[in-house]
């Protein structure tokens, strides 16, 4: 699928960009003692984490369904995504210990022009690729790459506060390079909160959103002879979802008839919600009289 391919080679390419970075970040952040630099080192350190769980994840979520998985591996995406949250939660605390440290014992590093270049460097790199990540997360949903989008967002603001703090320093004003440090350490903890928050959610069976969910009753109540809905459940699968309900019909109707009309409406809520994975409907027989039928359909799908 399209879907996976394009998300496969997104990862790549974060890879190879993060990479880049972290070479000359630790390099000129070591050689004149920044620790906002060498906290951004880190973070890019975190950001080839992620990307590299994000090949994982997407190559074991593109794993067709088979007997001990009958719908399929898209849980993945979540569970790499919940991983990829905790580790950078776990690194926020190694930078904020290093920059609160910095601030305490008055720390200073030598300033380079070399700052500035590695600081523009990175924003030019990370703007471009959250461009690119952000317009395929728009595009599949993919909340993998939407993790990484938003953490080459975070990267760009990060890095320009980095900068700042580099031409303070040219003036011997050091204080803000242990501060932006901190800022760095708590930006990255709230993403990776929101990260965690939205992967647990899924792996723990959270409804369909409230907008689907009346997408898809709109398409019911084009279909005349269903009377009520009951039962109506939701359970995730992937970045997709499995939903099951109950219609009623006319009882008057024959077995096959009745079967039918859940038949195409199965089809046609698939057909045009890409967020249904499955449709599942069950169909019970109702006793209603001919002259009541369409008051009674209307308020009975009118009150979900």
């Amino acid at each position: 699928m399209n879907r996976f391919r394009e998300v496969k080679i997104a990862s790549i390419v974060g890879i190879i960009g993060n990479l880049f970075l972290l070479i000359i970040k630790s390099i000129i952040g070591i050689i004149s003692n920044s620790q906002a630099m060498i906290a951004d080192a880190f973070n890019s350190a975190g950001d080839i984490f992620s990307s590299f769980m994000t090949f994982i994840g997407n190559k074991i979520a593109s794993t067709p369904s088979d007997d001990d998985h009958n719908l399929g591996h898209g849980k993945a995406e979540y569970i790499y995504s919940l991983l990829i949250s905790i580790v950078m939660i776990l690194m926020t605390i190694t930078i904020f210990k290093n920059s609160f440290s910095s601030i305490l014992n008055g720390s200073k590093y030598t300033f380079s022009i070399w700052l500035i270049i590695v600081c523009l460097t990175t924003m030019i790199v990370k703007a471009s690729l959250y461009l690119y990540t952000n317009s395929i997360s728009k595009k599949y949903n993919n909340l993998l790459i939407k993790a990484n989008s938003k953490d080459h967002r975070n990267d760009f603001f990060i890095t320009t506060l980095n900068l700042i703090s580099v031409i303070f320093a040219e003036n011997n004003f050091y204080l803000l390079d242990g501060i932006v440090g901190i800022g760095i350490a708590i930006w990255i903890f709230i993403t990776a909160v929101n990260i965690f928050k939205e992967s647990y959610d899924v792996l723990m069976d959270k409804s369909i959103d409230s907008v689907t969910k009346q997408k898809v009753f709109e398409i019911i109540k084009r279909h005349k002879e269903v009377k009520k809905i009951i039962h109506f459940n939701s359970t995730p699968v992937g970045y997709r979802y499995q939903i099951s309900f109950t219609i009623y019909v006319n009882g008057n109707l024959s077995t096959f008839k009745s079967h039918d009309i859940a038949n195409k409406l199965e089809k046609e809520i698939i057909r045009e919600l890409d967020e249904i994975y499955l449709a599942v409907i069950h169909v019970n027989p109702m006793k209603i009289t001919v002259k009541k039928c369409n008051n009674k359909r209307k308020k009975l799908i009118d009150s979900k």
